[in-house]
C-alpha cells in the first residue's frame, strides 16, 4: 500500500522561505474559532497548506504537513469529475441565526451539516437549530455532527428525537469505535434506520481502518490534511470499503483545493461533501475563493494573491512559532 502514495520529502530549507502565515477572520464563529491562523507554502507543483490547530501535538500535525507537501511538490491525481457537490455547514448558533448562516452559501443548498451536542447547550437547542434548517430547506438532505459530544445513552435519546427531521446520517455521536457500534445497533433495535458516520474515529485513530473492520459505521468522513494527503486518503477509502464524505478543517482555498482534488479522485461520491466552509470566513488568500455556488464547487486551481497575503500576514513571534512547528513536524516526517 505504501508505494501507492509514497512521497519524496523535500528538505525543509527548500520551502521554509516560501512560508506565508496568515490570520483569516471568520464570518461565523466555528468550534470556538473566530480568526483562523494557517500557513501556506509554495513548491514546484503549486501551493500547499499547513494548518493544524494549536492544540494538536507534533505527531498529529506532521500529517497536515505531509498533505501540504504532497500538494506543493507532487500535485494531485487526475480528476474523475469536474464539479463537487457540497453541503452547507451550520455551526452551533441559535436557531434565529440559521438563516443568516445559510445566506452565505450562494444559491441552492442540497445538503446541510448541523453541529449539535455543543458544550454548554441543551438538546432543546439542537432540536431548535435542526428544526430551523428543516423549515428553511424542506427538501435538503440534513446531517448532524456531534463531534463526540454525547455518551451512548445521550446519543440514542438525542438521535431518536432528531430522527423526526428525516436525517441523512449522524456524524461521530460518541467518541469510541465500540460506542459507535453500540449506538448504531440500539437505534436499529428501535427501528430507527439512521446511518452513523465516523469522523474522529478515522482521522484521529492510529488505524483509520479500524472503524470499518468493526462494522461500527455506515460511512466515513475523510479529511486530506489529518490523514496525510490525497493519495493516502484514496487508498484508505478503497480499503475501508465504505462510502466516504470528503470534509475540510476551516482551510483557506489552498486547503480546500486539496479536498476538492480528493473528492474528484474518488471512484464514487454518493454524498455531498463538507467543503463549503469558506462561506463561514470573511477572508481568504485568493480573490476567487473556492466557495460553493448552487451547491457545487468547480475542480480548479487557486491563484494565491500577494496583496491578501500581505493584508492578513502574521509576523513576529507568532510567525516564528509557525516556522518552528514546521521544522519540528518535518523532522518527524524525516524519521518516518
Amino acid at each position: 500500500m505504501t508505494s501507492l502514495y509514497a512521497l519524496n520529502l523535500p528538505p525543509v530549507e527548500d520551502f521554509l522561505d516560501t512560508v506565508r502565515v496568515v490570520a483569516l477572520p471568520m464570518r461565523v464563529k466555528f468550534r470556538g474559532v473566530t480568526v483562523r491562523e494557517t500557513a501556506i507554502f509554495q513548491g514546484p507543483a503549486g501551493w500547499g497548506e499547513f494548518g493544524p490547530f494549536p492544540e494538536y501535538q507534533d505527531a498529529e500535525a506532521s500529517q497536515w504537513l505531509r498533505a501540504g507537501i504532497e500538494a506543493a511538490w507532487q500535485g494531485f491525481p487526475a480528476p474523475l469529475r469536474t464539479t463537487i457537490p457540497v453541503n452547507a455547514t451550520v455551526p452551533a448558533v441559535p436557531a434565529g441565526r440559521v438563516a443568516d448562516v445559510l445566506d452565505g452559501y450562494g444559491g441552492a443548498v442540497p445538503a446541510v451539516k448541523i453541529k449539535v451536542a455543543e458544550r454548554g447547550q441543551t438538546s432543546a437547542d439542537d432540536v431548535a437549530r435542526v428544526a430551523a434548517v428543516r423549515d428553511l430547506l424542506p427538501d435538503a438532505e440534513l446531517r448532524v455532527d456531534a463531534n463526540m459530544g454525547w455518551d451512548e445513552d445521550q446519543a440514542v435519546a438525542a438521535l431518536t428525537e432528531l430522527a423526526a427531521f428525516d436525517l441523512e446520517y449522524a456524524e461521530q455521536p460518541v467518541a469510541s469505535i465500540e460506542g459507535l457500534a453500540a449506538v448504531r445497533q440500539r437505534l436499529r433495535d428501535k427501528n430507527i434506520g439512521l446511518k452513523i458516520a465516523a469522523d474522529e474515529s478515522v482521522r484521529k485513530a492510529e488505524d483509520p481502518l479500524a472503524v470499518a473492520r468493526a462494522g461500527a459505521a455506515d460511512l466515513i468522513i475523510v479529511k486530506v490534511a489529518p490523514l496525510g494527503g490525497v493519495r493516502r486518503v484514496v487508498e484508505i477509502v478503497r480499503e475501508a470499503g465504505l462510502p466516504a464524505v470528503v470534509s475540510s478543517a476551516i482551510d483557506s482555498s489552498v486547503g480546500i483545493r486539496a479536498g476538492v482534488a480528493l473528492a474528484a479522485a474518488l471512484p464514487e461520491l454518493p454524498y455531498a461533501c463538507g467543503l463549503g466552509t469558506l462561506s463561514l470566513m470573511e477572508a481568504d488568500v485568493t480573490r476567487e475563493p473556492l466557495k460553493p455556488q448552487d451547491g457545487f464547487i468547480p475542480v480548479r486551481d487557486v491563484a494565491v494573491d500577494e496583496g491578501l497575503l500581505e493584508e492578513f500576514a502574521v509576523t513576529g513571534e507568532r510567525r516564528d512559532w509557525w516556522l518552528d512547528r514546521i521544522r519540528r513536524t518535518h523532522g518527524l516526517l524525516e524519521q518516518g
